[in-house]
C-alpha cells in the first residue's frame, strides 16, 4: 500500500473522529441545557400554581368565616388547583392543600366571625390556615431549584 494512501486514510479517520467527538459534545451540552430549562420551567409553573392557590384560598377563607353559604365557584376553583397540584407537586404539598380545603369547609359550617375576631384568634395562638401549606411549597420549590441548578452544570 502506498504511504500517501495510508496518510490520507489516517487524516480522514482523524477528521471523522474529531467531528463525531465535537458533535457528541455539542449534543450532550444542548441536552443538559434543555433539561435544566425544563426543570426551571417546572419550578415556575408550580410557583404560579401555589400563588394562585394562596390568593384564592385567602379570599375564600375570609368569605367562609363571614358567611355560611358556600361560594361554589371559589371552592370549585380551589379544588381544581388542588387537582393540578396532584399532577405537579409532592404528596406533602397536596396533603397541606387538602388540609386548607378542610379548614375552609369547616369555616363555612362554623358560626360567622368578623375578620377582626379571626385576627385576634390567630394572635392568641389560633390557626394560620395557610402556614403549613406555604412552608411545604417553599421547601419543595427550594429542592426543585437546587436540582435545576445542579442539572445545568
Amino acid at each position: 500500500m502506498d504511504s500517501a494512501y495510508l496518510t490520507a486514510c489516517a487524516a480522514l479517520a482523524g477528521s471523522t473522529i474529531g467531528g463525531l467527538t465535537t458533535l457528541a459534545a455539542s449534543w450532550v451540552a444542548q441536552r443538559a441545557q434543555a433539561d435544566a430549562q425544563q426543570r426551571a420551567h417546572g419550578v415556575a409553573v408550580r410557583e404560579d400554581l401555589y400563588k394562585a392557590f394562596i390568593d384564592d384560598a385567602s379570599k375564600t377563607y375570609v368569605d367562609a368565616i363571614q358567611r355560611t353559604e358556600i361560594d361554589n365557584g371559589s371552592v370549585v376553583r380551589l379544588y381544581a388547583l388542588v387537582s393540578r397540584m396532584r399532577v405537579l407537586s409532592s404528596q406533602r404539598v397536596v396533603d397541606q392543600a387538602n388540609t386548607v380545603m378542610r379548614l375552609i369547609m369547616d369555616a363555612y359550617r362554623a358560626p360567622n366571625r368578623t375578620l377582626l375576631e379571626e385576627a385576634e384568634r390567630m394572635e392568641t395562638g389560633g390557626l394560620d390556615p395557610l402556614l403549613d401549606f406555604s412552608e411545604a411549597c417553599r421547601d419543595e420549590l427550594r429542592y426543585a431549584a437546587v436540582h435545576a441548578r445542579r442539572g445545568s452544570r
